[in-house]
């Protein structure tokens, strides 16, 4: 049997150590509130489309901007999980197959990320890291959905001068958010060890992240999510450490 040991610096498993991840907030909404007021306040700009937005969260559209759906969503900002919650939340059974404490007041059970936020904490803790959430103009993440990133050649952008490419469940996105996507990704494999990446997805993301390297923004924001969240995503750190950018 594997045995399961707890360090100082995160998770033992099978001789492979995985650094800690979030374990001070498990609530989401406050999460969001700690990204708005001390992360983001003096870098407003949405992460897939370049787009500005205010303290109250509305969104000033990039010239060239266009979506057919989901158009009172463009005008407001949303807090996107890059590795999707429900791409995470499905190694959890209470997502799966629910819990008897997942029971609403008509006593009809319900499961899925209601219930897994109801029952279980690691799952809360992931929902709520703030190292795998980016501000997003709200209709580009209703279309992104669950879907997971890939390279999608020849297909045309939903969004008009915003290069985010959704096709057949799948999305390629802008070249100034690949590298953060990738090493957002290999944290969150890192950090719980319950995630864990396809055999394409991570040669995508070892490859965007050796060709994306890390800018002074995507330091900055590590750091400061560090200081607020309490562990580190070494994935940013280190490359930024060594860029002279920490």
């Amino acid at each position: 049997m594997k045995k399961l040991v707890l360090t100082l610096t995160g998770f033992l498993i099978a001789g492979s150590v995985f650094a800690a991840g979030n374990t001070t907030n498990d609530s989401f909404n406050k999460a969001k509130r700690f990204l708005e007021q001390d992360v983001y306040y003096d870098h407003r700009v949405t992460f897939y489309c370049g787009a500005e937005f205010d303290a109250r969260k509305n969104v000033k559209l990039p010239a060239g901007f266009k979506t057919e759906k989901h158009k009172n969503r463009a005008k407001r900002v949303e807090w996107e999980h890059v590795v999707a919650a429900e791409n995470f939340g499905r190694a959890f059974q209470e997502w799966r197959n629910g819990d008897p404490q997942c029971v609403n007041n008509k006593g009809q059970a319900f499961k899925g990320r209601r219930c897994a936020e109801k029952v279980n904490k690691t799952f809360r803790y992931m929902q709520a890291d703030m190292y795998n959430l980016y501000p997003a103009i709200g209709a580009v993440n209703a279309a992104r959905q669950n879907y997971r990133f890939q390279m999608l050649p020849g297909a045309k952008s939903d969004f008009g001068s915003c290069q985010m490419k959704i096709e057949g469940r799948q999305v390629e996105p802008p070249e100034s958010s690949r590298g953060a996507i990738a090493r957002t990704h290999l944290y969150m494999q890192d950090a719980y060890p319950v995630f864990r990446l396809s055999s394409a997805q991570q040669k995508l993301m070892d490859a965007w992240n050796k060709s994306y390297p890390v800018d002074a923004w995507e330091c900055r924001r590590a750091r400061r999510i560090e200081a607020i969240q309490g562990n580190e995503n070494r994935f940013v750190k280190e490359p930024c450490r060594k860029a002279g950018l920490w």
